[in-house]
């Protein structure tokens, strides 16, 4: 849900920042007081495009900022992740947005730098408008489709035939790989044998590999190792050694414990010294041997690290990559060995897996044609009820030439507002009032399963009367049961139903306009003022009753 919005600059807007309540909320105010600003801020957030004319005259730049929280956030998470931007920190999304005069615009995303089509993405988790000149979720094919399945519970039906269908995509695209797999000569099949058998003669794993190049460097600089360790290993246990001349020392030391008990102590530190010393010794010695390398050590070391080497250049510096080389060498030799024996294999797959597909997208497309007359009847009901007597609501499933991704078949849905006239698709609705009203229906359909936490209205209640505008506001207290609503409204019928309330206000009195927004929800008076004037006078005895009586109804 949103929870807070702050905006800066916005038009006549200088700057507000409103906290938004779970439920129902009503955006009122007088023509051209400026409630669109409301929305346009919303959008900005949800990747609409903007040019600079919307910065405050005078301002050096708009901005808008919001916090929303989700229950749970697995799912807007896995986008965040996808698009390599942090995730929700205890479900809360931060977005902000900047549009300078001079500057280029910038977004961010949970405090990170993102993209506008990374903000357009985003909003299909958060947000759906409906209102003219907004981006409407729901006119979208493939939302379409996803909220028939979801109201027809698909889930299961789904998943069975998206396996079926990857499956037989892989299969085709093995096939045409194999069909496209050039002849090889018997030379370049020797060839690649030759290749292959260099690269498993080396034990390719990273630790292997550092190994091998560790030891080489060791044979390499195995001279000047050894007259180190030997010099070291003389220093310490040679003629006039260290170890020798504190062995004299500590014999002294003894002799000094035998006088003086406390020095004890001292004199077993000195000991400890000794036998560090002594053990340094023996592995400077131990060094210097083990690098006596003979011949035929030095030979094979030497031939492994040049296969390694010639394996590098032609097929990259990391193991995984000549190992993904090798890999597509055996993949090759494999494919000349039965090229006809393969294909006659793979095209029986394939038909398998063709087969199998169409089951399932046939069990899958019975599922929606049941689901589409449900939802297509149950949403007329509500239609006819927002003021739509001879409306008519289709849900129409259009076969595809072959299979997709997500069936044999596409999921459109399709209105008439007036009686004799063809239902088209809901995009091509002229009327952006009849348009809300429909998404309104719908929406009241599918609120349990529509996961969208805000979806916003404008317009909704254009060209209606108070009796349709009472039952627009009664769907929307239904949806807001399940969902966060902000509706833009001019009927007192549908905002007294609002739970929260939020009122605009343009003040021209002094030498430059200027736009607020402020919450009413808890002034019971101010609401009821509010109200009135929007039933005509507020200051009219008999619109302060009407009001009163809309707020207790």
């Amino acid at each position: 849900m949103l929870q807070s919005l702050r905006i800066r600059n916005l038009a006549l807007l200088a700057e507000v920042e409103l906290d938004f309540e779970t439920g129902f909320t009503a955006v009122t105010g007088e023509t051209g007081a400026g409630k669109s600003i409301l929305l346009g801020a919303l959008s900005l957030l949800a990747g609409a495009r903007a040019d600079k004319t919307i910065i405050r005259q005078g301002a050096p730049a708009t901005e808008v900022e919001a916090a929303l929280f989700f229950a749970d956030s697995r799912k807007l998470d896995a986008a965040l992740t996808r698009l390599d931007l942090p995730p929700c920190d205890d479900g809360v999304l931060i977005l902000k947005r900047s549009l300078p005069r001079d500057k280029a615009p910038r977004i961010s995303v949970n405090g990170s730098m993102a993209t506008l089509a990374a903000l357009q993405e985003l909003g299909e988790y958060w947000i759906d408008f409906h209102g003219p000149g907004e981006p409407r979720r729901l006119l979208k094919e493939g939302c379409q489709r996803e909220l028939l399945d979801l109201f027809a519970k698909n889930e299961a039906a789904l998943d069975q035939y998206q396996k079926t269908y990857r499956l037989w995509r892989d299969l085709v695209d093995e096939r045409e790989r194999l069909l496209g797999a050039e002849k090889l000569s018997a030379d370049q099949i020797e060839f690649l044998k030759i290749q292959l058998g260099k690269v498993d003669a080396l034990d390719l794993t990273e630790e292997a590999i550092a190994e091998l190049e560790r030891d080489f460097q060791r044979q390499n600089s195995a001279q000047e190792i050894i007259s180190l360790a030997s010099g070291l290993n003389h220093g310490l246990s040679g003629e006039d050694g260290l170890l020798g001349r504190l062995s004299a020392i500590l014999r002294e030391a003894r002799q000094l414990e035998s006088l003086d008990a406390a020095s004890k102590p001292l004199a077993d530190r000195l000991q400890s010294v000794a036998v560090e010393l002594g053990d340094l010794d023996a592995e400077f010695a131990s060094l210097a041997s083990s690098l006596n390398f003979d011949p035929e050590q030095a030979e094979a070391l030497q031939g492994k690290m040049n296969s390694w080497l010639e394996l590098k250049r032609k097929y990259g510096a990391k193991v995984e990559a000549v190992l993904a080389a090798r890999d597509e060498m055996r993949r090759k030799l494999e494919l000349q060995g039965d090229v006809e024996g393969s294909l006659a294999k793979l095209e029986k797959q394939v038909a398998d897996a063709l087969k199998a597909a169409k089951k399932a997208a046939a069990e899958l497309r019975a599922t929606r044609e049941k689901a589409a007359l449900q939802l297509a009847k149950t949403a007329a009901k509500v239609i006819v009820q927002l003021g739509f007597k001879k409306a008519d609501f289709r849900v129409s499933l259009t076969p595809l030439p072959e299979l997709g991704p997500y069936g044999d078949g596409g999921v459109e849905f399709l209105f008439s507002p007036n009686v004799g006239e063809p239902p088209l698709p809901l995009h091509r609705i002229a009327s952006s009032g009849e348009l809300a009203r429909v998404m309104l229906a719908l929406k009241a359909v599918l609120a349990e399963i529509d996961d969208v936490p805000l979806l916003v209205f404008d317009e909704v209640d254009a060209n209606v009367g108070g009796e349709i505008g009472r039952i627009v506001g009664e769907k929307m207290a239904d949806i807001a049961e399940r969902h966060q609503v902000l509706c833009v409204t001019h009927l007192p019928q549908v905002a007294a139903q609002a739970a929260n309330h939020f009122v605009v206000t343009k003040d021209q009195s002094g030498d430059r306009a200027s736009v607020g927004i402020e919450p009413i929800h808890g002034d019971r008076k101010g609401r009821v003022g509010e109200l009135a004037r929007m039933l005509g006078d507020r200051n009219a005895k008999s619109a302060v009753a009407h009001a009163e009586e809309l707020l207790k109804g």
